[in-house]
C-alpha cells in the first residue's frame, strides 16, 4: 500500500470512529431520555437537553472532515459510496439527537410519568426503539450488511405498535378532543419545521453570495435565588464580566429586597466591576414573554419550579448546590462563593457553546 493510500486510509478511519463516537452519545441521549419520561427525573431530561449541544457541534466538524476528505483524496468506487453513507449518518445522528431532546422537554412538562397501559406501551416500544438503534450503530461498525438488513426488519413492527398507542389514547370520553389536540399538534410542529428549514435556506444563500458565517446563537440565562440581594446578583455578574456577549444575562428574586447587600457591593467593586447600575428584581416583575424566551434558568437556592410554576418549553431548569452560610457576611466567604460559581457557570457556558467561550 502506497504512502497515499494508507494516509486515505487513515483519515477514512478516522471519520468512522469519529461518528462511532457520534453514536454513541446519540444513543445515550435517547436513552437518557426514555429514562427521565418513564421516571419523571427532571434533572436527568435538563442534563439530556444541554448534552445535545456537544452532539451538534460534533456533527458540525464531521462534516467538515468529509468535505475535506473529498477534496484531499477525490475518492471513488468503495470510498465514495462509504463517504456519502457517513454524511447521510452524521445527519440522521444528528436528527436522533434533536428527537431526544423534544422527548425530554415534553418529559418535564408531563404532570405524571405515564402509566397503565399507555406507561406500559411506552416502555415496550421504547425497548424495541433502543434494540434497534444499538443493532444500527454496530452495523455500521462492522459495516455489516447482513445485520444492517435484519435490524431494519425491526421497523416493520413500528407502525402497528403506534397504532396501538393511538387507538388506547383515543379510548376516552373526550375522544375528539384528543385527536383534534394532536392534530394541530402536529401542523404546528410541521409549520416550525418548515420555517426551521427556510432559515436555513437563507443562511446558506448567504453563505454562498458573501461567504458569511452562520452567527452564532445568543443564549439567554437567568439566575434566580431567594431575594435578588446578592447571590443571583453575584453570578449574573461573575457571568457578564467573564463572557461578554456570548449570552445575555439576567437575575431574579422570589421576593425582590429593600436593596442590595453592601457586601456585594463591596466585593464586587474591588474587582473593578462597575456596581452604579445594580438593581433587585424580583420574578413577579418579570413578564410571562420575558421568561418564556430564557433558555437557561438557574436556579442557586432550590427548585425551580417552586419559583415557576410552568416552566417554558423550550427553558432548561438547572438547580445548583450552592454552600452560602456566612459567605455573604466578609470578603473573603464571597471570595470562595465566587471561585465556586464561576466554575459552574464555566461548565456551563462551555456546555452551551464550546471552545467559542
Amino acid at each position: 500500500m502506497s504512502h497515499l493510500e494508507q494516509r486515505l486510509e487513515n483519515d477514512l478511519q478516522n471519520i468512522r470512529n469519529r461518528v462511532l463516537e457520534q453514536a454513541q452519545q446519540v444513543q445515550k441521549g435517547v436513552s437518557n431520555a426514555i429514562h427521565a419520561l418513564q421516571t419523571g427525573d427532571n434533572k436527568l431530561a435538563y442534563a439530556t437537553i444541554l448534552d445535545d449541544h456537544p452532539i451538534n457541534r460534533n456533527m458540525r466538524r464531521i462534516d467538515r472532515l468529509c468535505h475535506k476528505f473529498i477534496a484531499v483524496h477525490l475518492p471513488s468506487g468503495t470510498h465514495l459510496r462509504l463517504l456519502s453513507s457517513i454524511i447521510r449518518i452524521n445527519i440522521e445522528l444528528e436528527r436522533m439527537g434533536d428527537y431526544a431532546v423534544v422527548m425530554a422537554r415534553e418529559a418535564v412538562q408531563l404532570s405524571r410519568s405515564p402509566e397503565g397501559k399507555i406507561g406500559h406501551e411506552i416502555n415496550r416500544i421504547s425497548a424495541e426503539t433502543l434494540l434497534m438503534l444499538k443493532q444500527a450503530i454496530k452495523a455500521f461498525e462492522e459495516l455489516n450488511a447482513d445485520l444492517a438488513q435484519s435490524t431494519m426488519m425491526m421497523s416493520g413492527n413500528m407502525e402497528y405498535n403506534l397504532d396501538i398507542v393511538y387507538e388506547e389514547i383515543t379510548e376516552s370520553a373526550q375522544k375528539e378532543k384528543v385527536k383534534d389536540t394532536l392534530a394541530l399538534f402536529v401542523i404546528f410542529n410541521q409549520l416550525k419545521r418548515v420555517t426551521d428549514q427556510a432559515k436555513n435556506l437563507c443562511e446558506d444563500t448567504i453563505f454562498a453570495v458573501t461567504g458569511q458565517q452562520k452567527t452564532p446563537k445568543v443564549y439567554n440565562i437567568l439566575f434566580i435565588d431567594e431575594d435578588n440581594s446578592a447571590l443571583s446578583q453575584l453570578a449574573e455578574a461573575i457571568a457578564e464580566k467573564n463572557y461578554p456577549g456570548i449570552c445575555k444575562y439576567r437575575s431574579a428574586g422570589r421576593n425582590a429586597a429593600s436593596g442590595i447587600n453592601t457586601q456585594l457591593v463591596d466585593f464586587l467593586s474591588s474587582r473593578g466591576s462597575d456596581t452604579s447600575k445594580l438593581q433587585v428584581t424580583g420574578i413577579n416583575d418579570l413578564t410571562h414573554h420575558e421568561i418564556s424566551e430564557q433558555n437557561v434558568i438557574v436556579s442557586l437556592q432550590g427548585d425551580v419550579k417552586s419559583y415557576i410554576d410552568s416552566i417554558p418549553f423550550h427553558t432548561t431548569a438547572l438547580e445548583w448546590e450552592i454552600d452560602i452560610p456566612n459567605a455573604l457576611e466578609n470578603q473573603q466567604g464571597m471570595e470562595t462563593l465566587y471561585r465556586s460559581l464561576a466554575l459552574q457557570i464555566k461548565d456551563l457556558l462551555e456546555l452551551l457553546r464550546g471552545n467559542e467561550v
